[in-house]
């Protein structure tokens, strides 16, 4: 039986026929308070709080004012300490349902009393009140008392559900009495409401997070699921998304809540989707909102060195104690740096990192080396299991400089080996006049690069598909090389080669061919072009130093 029962509050039930619509459960408002409908009285008992005794909410007109507000009083909480209550003899103190029973964890910093109590006569009623106020460390300011349903409320809410069938003899008595802050007054009353009616009046975001911490403190998951719909469909700022993924963990927890902190993580990758462009923003963002900005795998960076560089830049700012420092990045950031899809040049410099716990870098660069030194279709099966995990260390990012696999060669002459794949689609974005870079590499202590384009054809005047190499160095610099571009073509998918030359290269200067493949750009985007196999184009260059 009580498996059965404890379904009724999974709110996985719920959330499988729509997640952003109160269930239909019927409107019951007009039994709200009403004595005709009723089996049971609520007695409310309002505690002095703080100085400041409002809700968050009050005065509000952001959520940065809520925000402020709540760390506040939380803040003046810790300061005071004080005790709820301490049970008398006639009285029964419940705490919170099993974590296997409810939608998340308890709240750490506000834990939900109740009592369900006798009403004594005579000296059995002053003796029972002198022995539940001689401890108490709050006064109570106002008693409010309401008619209440207890099927209603048990039916929306497993903490009164356990309150009305604990099994013992206080569970049969009429007056329940709940002990809360003078803060929590108004959302409160919010959520008795909703439990009844399925509708709130409150509107604004700040009242409506007052809401959403009162229904996780009571365990209603409808109407948490309720306010995070309300919110999510509110005009989004970084403040308010930042908000959502900093509330507390019980909070955060709840599946009714999800919709809600993907939404605010979305916001945030979408607005800081390129990082150099609001860098002193994202510098100046806390934790979950960085966790968040690199766990997309939308980043528009260089290539996934730049992610590394930035990541410890701005630990370097958040967290200028070393031990800190080395904690934050070892437990949370790391594992959001796509570490197989860093060149090999910079992962050398991740193993002589200070800032990094040195097991933890060995860790990271053994695993990305035998991921470069799995064959391509091994790749692919790798990044495509790695699809279902949340860390995607496998998966490219959309880099704006496309990663390339090197092979070099020092003997009998210095010379590399370069490939270079790209996806169909990112080929159609090049028309008509587009370009796309490849990440550098190494080549007799110089620095080169492939480009792939798409320009006119000066001799026959259509556009073709060019692919050209240039050196990243400027200054005086000569270089001689021979150079020569292949791509794989059906039907044996073999290197064919394309175009060979020789070049010396001065700092600056790239050399290549406009029409590599001697085709239309409609011929080469065909469906049955023979450069696409399985949706991506493979290129290949080699490049040998010349004596």
């Amino acid at each position: 039986m009580r498996d059965s029962i404890t379904d009724l509050f999974d709110p996985r039930t719920e959330m499988d026929s729509d997640l952003d619509k109160v269930p239909d459960e019927g409107n019951f408002g007009f039994a709200f308070n009403d004595s005709n409908f009723s089996d049971r009285i609520l007695r409310i008992e309002i505690m002095e709080g703080s100085s400041d005794s409002k809700s968050d909410c009050d005065g509000c007109t952001s959520l940065a004012d809520w925000a402020r507000n709540r760390k506040r009083r939380r803040e003046d909480l810790k300061k005071d300490n004080g005790v709820d209550v301490a049970a008398g003899p006639e009285e029964q103190v419940l705490n919170q349902p099993d974590a296997d029973d409810v939608l998340g964890c308890e709240n750490d910093e506000e834990e939900a009393v109740a009592m369900v109590e006798e009403s004594p006569s005579g000296d059995e009623a002053a003796q029972s009140n002198d022995s539940s106020w001689s401890m108490d460390c709050s006064t109570v300011v106002t008693v409010k008392t309401l008619h209440i349903s207890s099927p209603i409320l048990a039916a929306k809410s497993p903490f009164f559900y356990k309150l009305f069938s604990n099994g013992m003899r206080e569970s049969e008595q009429r007056h329940v009495t709940l002990r809360i802050n003078a803060s929590e007054e108004a959302a409160l009353m919010e959520l008795l409401n909703f439990m009844y009616s399925n509708t709130l009046s409150a509107t604004t975001a700040p009242a409506l997070l007052d809401v959403l911490m009162a229904a996780d403190k009571f365990e209603v998951a409808s109407c948490m699921r309720h306010c995070s719909r309300l919110l999510r469909n509110m005009p989004m700022t970084p403040e308010s998304a930042l908000l959502y993924l900093e509330l507390p963990s019980s909070v955060l927890m709840a599946e009714a809540v999800q919709p809600l902190t993907d939404a605010a993580k979305q916001y945030l990758v979408n607005r800081y989707k390129d990082i150099t462009k609001f860098q002193d923003e994202v510098m100046a963002l806390p934790l979950s909102g960085i966790e968040a900005v690199l766990s997309s795998g939308a980043l528009q960076v260089a290539s996934e060195d730049t992610v590394y560089d930035f990541v410890l830049k701005w630990a370097r700012v958040q967290y200028p104690k070393l031990e800190e420092r080395r904690e934050i990045l070892g437990s949370r950031l790391l594992r959001y740096i796509r570490f197989p899809h860093m060149t090999c040049r910079k992962l050398r410099k991740v193993l002589t990192c200070s800032d990094l716990d040195y097991e933890a870098a060995m860790k990271h660069v053994i695993e990305a080396l035998f991921f470069k030194a799995e064959a391509p279709h091994r790749q692919r099966t790798l990044a495509a299991e790695d699809a279902a995990s949340s860390n995607h260390r496998y998966l490219e990012r959309a880099y704006k400089y496309r990663p390339v696999k090197v092979v070099e060669f020092e003997l009998p002459r210095p010379q590399c080996v370069v490939y270079l794949d790209l996806k169909k689609e990112e080929c159609e974005n090049l028309f008509p006049s587009g370009r796309v870079y490849s990440q550098a590499f190494h080549l007799g202590g110089q620095g080169f690069f492939l480009s792939a384009h798409c320009n006119m054809d000066q001799q026959s005047s259509f556009y073709c598909f060019g692919l050209f190499l240039g050196m990243q160095e400027k200054g005086s610099v000569t270089f001689a090389v021979d150079y020569e571009f292949a791509a794989r073509q059906k039907p044996t998918e073999e290197f064919l080669s394309k175009y060979k030359g020789t070049y010396t290269f001065t700092g600056g200067k790239a050399v290549g061919y406009r029409n590599l493949f001697s085709l239309p750009w409609d011929s080469f985007m065909a469906e049955d072009s023979p450069y696409f196999i399985n949706g991506n184009l493979h290129l290949r260059a080699e490049l040998t130093i010349r004596h």
